[in-house]
């Protein structure tokens, strides 16, 4: 008897869990922003929240299967919409990187590449609704995948966009991990990848691949106090508030570091550092335990997924989300370099926000489909 998709099958859990971050990510901009020229911004958010609600709820009804099929036309848009950026871009802080559309909103394609990039690798390695197991992958698979990759990565390092083009690292190794990508070829990719970096470090300013501030950001973590007033800025300021939050906090809007606008960007790179300060160790501790639960549950939805591509795919959501969290966290803290990449569903800003949303949305179209035969 064949059994139709529906709701009751949704992962309310994980929605659950899902609302719960942003909530508190609204609290902590509207927290942030009090008083600035950014007040407001936690209306702003609601509003791609429930844009992005929306966006989840539709995209659970179209059958991933057609995702997959249209995947190639979905990864040469993004090409193309990268090269439009690179041509027709709207400059900002030395980098252009968005699309200006009718009403003054900004559109960040590279945001979406990610999960174009999920959709490509997944039906590359799986193939198209794959059914059980592969064999392991072979030499041009892996050659193709990180052509599939390489392309948009190289096209958002010339924004320049060092932060999202390193988010998409993540996905292509979660591809080639589940694609069974053997001990030889994973070892021969370690070696010219040994070779390459201190040729993109020495080289890549000349080639415009990255700038020597992207370096400095790279580099400046390991020794913040040297350059306090410059490279290593923005980390002092961010561990000095993390630090002050002590065990409980100091409370909604009564953070020193962040009401004094000491911290830079508190409402997006660096808002799990003004979290921090405002509600202590505790309130961090909590706030990742979330996180982990989102994670744990879309692990589920991967293992219960009804063929080998759907498990890909969801697979690929939590690469990019298990990134982001630990960079991001690791950042503030200053166990990793300061890379521009935000906090998911938490930091401010509706491309982040919306493609968050487009990716649960697939995962819970994934979910939906388990019992459908």
């Amino acid at each position: 008897m064949r059994r139709l998709i529906s709701f009751r099958d949704f992962d309310w859990l994980l929605l659950t869990f899902v609302l719960i971050i942003c909530s508190l990510g609204v609290l902590e901009i509207y927290s942030t922003t009090y008083g600035t020229k950014f007040a407001g911004a936690h209306i702003r958010q609601i509003y791609w929240i429930l844009g992005g609600l929306l966006v989840m709820l539709a995209v659970s009804l179209i059958n991933y299967q057609v995702l997959l099929e249209n995947a190639n036309w979905f990864y040469a848009a993004s090409v193309i919409s990268l090269l439009a950026v690179a041509l027709f871009g709207k400059k900002y802080l030395g980098a252009r990187r968005w699309i200006q559309l009718p009403g003054g909103q900004h559109f960040q394609p590279s945001e979406w590449v990610k999960i174009v990039l999920i959709l490509m690798l997944a039906k590359h390695f799986s193939g198209q609704g794959g059914q059980g197991e592969r064999e392991d992958a072979s030499l041009s698979e892996i050659v193709k995948a990180g052509l599939i990759a390489g392309i948009p990565m190289l096209l958002v390092l010339k924004q320049p966009d060092l932060g999202t083009a390193l988010t998409y690292v993540p996905v292509a190794l979660m591809g080639l991990f589940l694609g069974g990508i053997q001990f030889r070829h994973a070892a021969a990719i370690l070696l010219i990848a040994g070779v390459l970096m201190p040729t993109l470090w020495i080289y890549g300013p000349r080639m415009h691949l990255i700038k020597q501030y992207q370096k400095d950001r790279l580099t400046s973590f390991l020794h913040p106090e040297a350059d306090s007033q410059k490279t290593g800025y923005q980390l002092e300021q961010s561990k000095i508030a993390v630090g002050s939050g002590g065990i409980w906090g100091k409370g909604v809007r009564k953070g020193s570091q962040t009401q004094g606008s000491f911290l830079p960007e508190p409402h997006t790179d660096f808002i799990f550092a003004a979290w921090s300060e405002e509600h202590g160790f505790v309130g961090a501790v909590a706030l990742l335990l979330l996180y982990f639960m989102v994670l744990m549950r879309l692990i589920h939805n991967a293992q219960t997924a009804p063929d080998s591509a759907g498990g890909f795919v969801v697979m690929g959501v939590v690469a990019v989300l298990l990134f982001h969290i630990l960079v991001n966290a690791g950042m503030v803290v200053g166990f990793m370099p300061v890379t521009g990449i935000p906090l998911p569903l938490m930091s401010y800003g509706g491309s982040s926000v919306l493609f968050m949303f487009l990716a649960l949305g697939i995962v819970m179209n994934i979910r939906m489909r388990r019992f459908v035969n």
